[in-house]
């Protein structure tokens, strides 16, 4: 996905963000206050992205669920501060942050998320492995999975490592096996559709 900054008449909160509403085509982030536009993701990231959604929600234990390209406040300002918004591929949460959000409205915060995934684009390379990376962890969220669709297809399952942010074992492919945060098995040759 292509990122092409766009400049808003003055950094915007989250609030802000939220009461723009999408922008088409293609959708917006938000970050430091600054609207950001990401081109639609191409067929086969949606593919992979939907297997591998389906794979992880079979899976999930009653209390928890999985949901695709929901906005995700970084929580890095107060709220009258310029907001970071980062709209996650998957995000695995609570069932009492959905409820929250249903009460609510506004938008999943990244202390209510236990992983978020990206699946990488050709344009998304750098995005997904160092910015997104950086900033999912100083967001605290504990598990980041980066999903490379080059052949074979991997995944890169981080997981918080104190000040160091996230640490990972390296890519893996064909079956991924997490036990964080909970029980896991994933076909990644499944993601190829």
């Amino acid at each position: 996905m292509t990122l092409q900054p766009v400049a808003p008449p003055h950094p915007l909160t989250v609030a802000e963000y939220l009461a723009i509403g999408e922008v088409e085509p293609g959708y917006t982030e938000l970050v430091e206050g600054r609207l950001v536009m990401c081109t639609s993701p191409v067929y086969d990231h949606q593919e992979a992205l939907l297997a591998l959604a389906l794979q992880v929600r079979q899976q999930l234990p009653p209390e928890l669920g999985a949901v695709l390209d929901l906005d995700l406040d970084l929580q890095f300002v107060p709220p009258d501060g310029p907001g970071t918004v980062r709209r996650p591929d998957l995000v695995v949460t609570t069932v009492e942050a959905r409820m929250r959000l249903r009460r609510e409205g506004g938008v999943l915060r990244a202390s209510e998320v236990l992983l978020v995934a990206e699946v990488v684009s050709p344009s998304s390379r750098r995005t997904d492995h160092v910015a997104k990376r950086a900033e999912y962890a100083d967001a605290g969220i504990p598990h980041y999975w980066i999903v490379d669709l080059d052949d074979p297809i991997t995944l890169t399952a981080c997981h918080l490592a104190g000040e160091f942010g996230y640490r990972d074992g390296g890519p893996v492919s064909g079956r991924f096996d997490a036990t964080e945060p909970v029980a896991l098995a994933i076909d990644l040759a499944a993601l190829a559709g």
